[in-house]
């Protein structure tokens, strides 16, 4: 994988942008505010998505936080946040959920409301083992009304009845059983690099798979599930002949016949 680093953001912004190789890693950059979402940074934050599904170069794309938190979800004390904050929120978590491209959550510190809502959105989450989560808006006298759409999407509903109804501050190894979060890995004390690593490796397994393939599976896994089994049928067939006749899928039925990799495959392996 190529070295070449781009940094398109000052290290001052809201949300930093960095691209190395076929990652793209994007940094909740206000660790002195505990990474709280202002409506300027979801919006910063949706223009850098966009930026890294239009760059061709670009396989997987990581969300992180700087500093002891990944995202501590709304910054309540912007003043427009009753007004452009929620339905910027609503529109960042379209857009994790619509990226054609792989997303990974690298948690590295805590996480609360919103920051919950972008964890459950992401493809991939990983946790550090002292990271901790909270859905704290009940303990605010607020509802997890946006995030709940796409939480409950991937929780199990009575870990989901408990961590949202009582707002109880919670560790990985929690949320993880609740069906969060993907993974935990041990904290940085404990095995420094550890977190990197299970990104890297998540990373180097999407760069082995076709980029068109990896956005049709993305697509199956949001429609399927909400449509009537024989227009699922129905609709999954076309895609599928579309598919195996595409350049992409005959350039990968090719490279295994002729036991070789595809074209696409970025790894050395």
């Amino acid at each position: 994988m190529t070295l070449t680093t781009v940094t398109p953001t000052p290290a001052t912004a809201a949300v930093l942008y960095e691209s190395r190789g076929p990652v793209a890693t994007l940094t909740f950059n206000r660790h002195d505010q505990r990474n709280r979402l202002t409506p300027e940074a979801m919006a910063l934050t949706r223009a850098h998505l966009e930026t890294a599904t239009g760059d061709e170069a670009v396989r997987v794309i990581v969300l992180t936080g700087a500093g002891s938190t990944f995202c501590s979800g709304a910054d309540l004390a912007t003043a427009n946040f009753t007004g452009t904050g929620p339905a910027e929120l609503v529109l960042l978590l379209k857009a994790l959920l619509d990226c054609p491209k792989p997303t990974i959550a690298r948690i590295q510190g805590h996480v609360a409301a919103g920051g919950t809502g972008i964890v459950a959105a992401c493809d991939i989450a990983i946790a550090a083992a002292d990271a901790k989560f909270a859905f704290s808006e009940v303990r605010l006298g607020l509802a997890p009304a946006v995030i709940s759409v796409v939480c409950l999407a991937v929780m199990q509903r009575r870990d989901a009845q408990e961590l949202l109804l009582t707002g109880d501050r919670v560790d990985a190894a929690r949320v993880l059983r609740a069906g969060l979060i993907t993974s935990v890995v041990a904290a940085e004390s404990a095995a420094p690099g550890a977190l990197d690593a299970e990104v890297d490796r998540y990373a180097a397994m999407f760069a082995k798979c076709g980029p068109l393939a990896l956005a049709h599976t993305k697509e199956l896994l949001r429609r399927v599930p909400t449509m009537p089994r024989d227009g699922a049928f129905d609709w999954t067939s076309e895609l599928s002949a579309g598919i195996f006749a595409s350049p992409e899928g005959i350039e990968g039925m090719t490279a295994y016949l002729g036991k070789r990799q595809p074209g696409w495959d970025q790894t050395t392996s």
